[in-house]
């Protein structure tokens, strides 16, 4: 390709309070080229006729490893993890530079951080000052993340691995919670059967603030505030996954908090539960990204026509997207070390097409407010079900089978 220097950062430390961290998350790009875990680093690739791999990192400190843990060092990082060359971090502005000097490219994170904008400002600066010396300076900069999106979109067999085991402790999680719930106890009861079940299990992290909504509050799609009683009659919507060694699980399940479903919330979830079965059909190699969506966006409209919730004929209520009052959000998006994960949807204005090693969810849901022209026994009930799905060769794998979805299996599962 002509040569060209990508410098990539991992993600800087960041304060909670006056003397507390919060717990550190490495930048995903980083952690996707390297699986180096800790803070001050930088990956800088050098393509051309000797290509280097070269990692910036924090020296070994033996006193600070005692307050903050162990330290792999430059020349540690290097032996462990196979890079051409390994520097202290402390370097990185005095040999940038030199590296940049008669590259014909600059790829880097444009945007991501101003202050490491600022930073490739300066590099730059520091080899167009040598222009008199006959060295040049990069003449193009590119942003770095357009080739790694397209490289991280397609999932190799140990990253599918990965998140096959994430996807099952976040399944074993939603087990969980479904066996703990009960009238009268409150949401973070429930996400804390979840945080300890992910931990139990070996997951570092929730991959995202889990939501735990009971009764009304499920129809707040990003509801975090986990604090309310679980009533009796109500259902509840756990929105939850695991982080594992980087990648992330995204499962979402609605169930009676009574154990069991009354008439009107089983028409609706029987509803969103075909309507998934029809989407996750869809997910296939060459099979275009809003397949799915199409196919959910039919069954839900022509459900809610049934129910009286949308007035009209099929093609009506989706030419005048009337569906959307209870259906507002898309099938699905892509996962990965992301729980949006990187990648394009369209490719020259057109959907693209699913291909082997895709990962995405399938998530359509109903969100049903209080209304006069909404008969009563829907009120309040806010139903999404959602699970991670990898495109195979053949079709497709669901990774979160392990979590119940159907309504005696649910009923089955709590009456225990």
């Amino acid at each position: 390709m002509g040569g060209g220097v990508a410098v990539i950062p991992t993600a800087p430390e960041r304060p909670r309070n006056r003397d507390s961290h919060y717990p550190y998350r490495f930048d995903s790009y980083f952690h996707y080229l390297t699986g180096f875990v800790e803070p001050e680093a930088v990956l800088v690739l050098v393509a051309g006729d000797a290509p280097r791999s070269i990692l910036f990192c924090r020296e070994k400190n033996l006193e600070r490893e005692i307050w903050d843990g162990f330290r792999h060092g430059p020349d540690g990082a290097k032996e462990t993890f196979g890079f051409d060359e390994a520097h202290p971090i402390g370097q990185l502005d005095e040999m940038l530079p030199k590296l940049l000097a008669d590259q014909p490219s600059l790829h880097f994170h444009l945007g991501a951080d101003s202050a490491w904008d600022a930073r490739a400002v300066g590099w730059l600066n520091s080899v167009r000052e040598q222009v008199r010396s006959g060295i040049a300076a990069p003449g193009a900069i590119q942003d770095v993340r357009a080739v790694l999106d397209e490289m991280r979109l397609i999932k190799g067999d140990e990253e599918i691995a990965t998140m096959r085991r994430a996807a099952e402790i976040s399944a074993a999680a939603h087990v969980r919670a479904m066996r703990q719930t009960r009238p009268e106890r409150r949401e973070f009861e429930i996400e804390a059967e979840l945080l300890h079940e992910f931990r139990r299990q070996g997951a570092q992290a929730p991959a995202y603030t889990s939501i735990v909504a009971g009764g009304g509050n499920a129809c707040v799609l990003h509801y975090v505030s986990n604090d309310a009683p679980l009533r009796d009659g109500d259902l509840l919507l756990i929105d939850a996954g695991c982080e594992l060694d980087g990648y992330a699980a995204d499962i979402t399940r609605t169930f009676p908090v009574n154990g069991r479903f009354s008439p009107a919330q089983k028409d609706l979830y029987q509803l969103v539960l075909a309507s998934q079965a029809a989407a996750i059909e869809q997910v296939r190699p060459g099979s275009h990204w809003n397949a799915p969506h199409d196919a959910a966006v039919k069954v839900l409209a022509q459900g809610f026509i049934d129910l009286g919730l949308c007035q009209g004929t099929l093609a009506e209520v989706l030419e005048q997207e009337s569906y959307k009052r209870y259906y507002m959000h898309r099938t699905g998006h892509w996962l990965g070390m992301d729980v949006h994960d990187v990648g394009e949807y369209k490719l020259g204005g057109e959907w693209r097409l699913l291909e082997p090693g895709m990962v995405l969810t399938v998530e359509p849901g109903c969100y049903i407010r209080p209304a006069d022209d909404v008969p009563e026994r829907f009120w309040n009930i806010g139903i999404r079900i959602e699970d991670d799905v990898v495109v195979t060769e053949s079709g497709c794998e669901v990774l979160t089978h392990g979590a119940p979805r159907t309504v005696a299996e649910i009923e089955e599962l709590m009456a225990q």
